[in-house]
């Protein structure tokens, strides 16, 4: 290897494979924010879109796909949750985009295809020129046998995106993920150059001192972050976040326990408290007329509020995909009284703002569904306050308290994480927009006299 094999070796920019294109030609129903990050992804041929929920993801995406198939007339897949795959294709055809919903290659069009991440071993990778990872964070659900076969069957695919919402600052290993899949260096690659490994009692990746303004730096070479189009230049109305009350509702007692259980212990007092907590749930959705969004941790949970909840739809796991995405569809035309289902079954991807009502039987320790589950209908377009009921056993502990103490602590983090990125995206979106302005001479160039002369001598 000689020095300058050694150095192309050392970068770790990603390279811009795209291609430019004019502003005018991209779909009028785009706003001049999703306009132009639009087109900086098709600029970069392979780029991340950080974008809050209800920032318009998927008419970017769809942007997106249809002008990569436009220039090069090939095909492209979009890989999205169950269900949303449905709700991606009636976003199509309101912009005005040829789309499918499809099984396997054998059902692809020459134009936009869409699938669910659970079909992907049905496809053949290089038969496209395009892929979209829908809700790209939703990777984290799946197995590293899932994560690896879409980095690896789409390594060689020109045009990528992965779409998602802005991720927790702390969550090195998505973007390590996403850093792969756009092929900018693997995860591993990432860690090493930019973080330390706390070998402590955290085991965590921290960021090296010297390195945190460079690492946000390399990571909007690829992607853009934007939590508020206001906050990178915009002057558009309606990006404001309609009120949230959260209510604590206590089933056996007046106040949570200060005891620190185990998981198996607080499972237990949830099993222990389950009927108490359906019937509270059933209370309260039963003495409305409006629609209810129940969330559920247990099947067991699950099945006592589909059974006294009215005019409930209960969604599980083990159900046929046809009902769970036609189920999550009606509920979203508002067919549906009452939703009954797991965060992890239907927390990404879904756009809820007909509900504003919404119950928490029951909370994994996991942090990210529960936010995930929350934004459903919790996002920018939700025009009414959202009313979120978390109803628990005293024996659970603080569940409330803890949770309002993760979600500080990860605003904070989000915020100091866009605040970083903030001037850099808007001076990429920037360097996007004279890019793709042409020069184009028509003045054949002359050489002065003197420059002439002196070539003379």
């Amino acid at each position: 290897m000689d020095y300058q094999d050694f150095l192309k070796n050392k970068r770790f920019v990603l390279e811009s494979s795209g291609f430019d294109i004019d502003k005018k030609e991209l779909n009028p129903m785009l706003y001049d924010f999703q306009k132009d990050i639009v087109r900086w992804a098709l600029k970069k041929g392979k780029a991340c879109i950080f974008a809050d929920c209800g920032l318009g993801k998927t008419p970017m995406q769809l942007s997106w796909a249809y002008q990569v198939h436009k220039h090069t007339g090939g095909k492209i897949l979009i890989l999205a949750p169950l269900a949303v795959a449905e709700q991606t294709k009636r976003e199509a055809e309101k912009f005005g985009y040829t789309a499918k919903v499809v099984e396997k290659q054998e059902d692809c069009i020459p134009s936009i295809n869409i699938t669910n991440y659970e079909k992907l071993d049905r496809f053949v990778a290089n038969e496209f020129v395009g892929v979209v990872l829908d809700e790209s964070s939703i990777l984290k659900s799946y197995s590293g046998k899932v994560r690896t076969a879409i980095i690896q069957n789409f390594h060689e695919v020109p045009y990528k995106l992965a779409c998602t919402a802005t991720p927790a600052p702390n969550d090195y290993m998505e973007l390590g993920n996403h850093s792969e899949f756009c092929g900018v260096m693997t995860r591993a690659e990432m860690l090493s150059m930019f973080f330390v490994h706390d070998g402590g009692e955290t085991s965590k990746w921290r960021l090296k001192g010297h390195a945190e303004d460079v690492f946000w730096q390399w990571l909007a070479t690829f992607s853009v972050f934007v939590d508020n189009p206001n906050n990178i230049g915009y002057e558009i109305n309606g990006y404001n976040l309609p009120p949230l009350n959260i209510q604590e509702i206590i089933v056996d007692g007046d106040t949570p326990t200060e005891d620190k259980l185990t998981l198996t212990e607080r499972r237990q007092a949830r099993k222990d408290s389950l009927q108490l907590r359906c019937e509270k749930a059933a209370e309260l959705a039963n003495n409305s007329d409006e629609q209810w969004l129940v969330w559920c941790d247990l099947n067991d949970e699950s099945h006592k509020l589909h059974e006294l909840i009215n005019e409930s739809v209960e969604v599980q796991g083990s159900d046929k995909d046809i009902h769970k995405s036609t189920s999550m569809l009606n509920f979203s035309k508002g067919e549906i009284k009452c939703l009954v289902t797991k965060p992890k079954i239907a927390g990404f991807g879904m756009n809820w703002q007909n509900c504003h009502n919404m119950i928490f039987t029951g909370l994994s320790d996991s942090y990210e569904q529960y936010y995930q589950a929350l934004r459903r209908c919790w996002r920018f377009g939700q025009e009414k306050p959202v009313n979120v009921y978390i109803i628990i056993s005293a024996k659970e502990g603080c569940v409330k308290e803890n949770i309002e103490r993760k979600q500080t602590d990860f605003l904070k983090m989000q915020s100091e994480m866009t605040e970083l990125t903030k001037e850099i995206t808007k001076k990429e979106l920037r360097s996007t927009c004279r890019i793709s302005t042409p020069y184009e001479p028509h003045i054949k160039m002359q050489l002065p006299k003197w420059e002439e002369f002196s070539k003379g001598e």
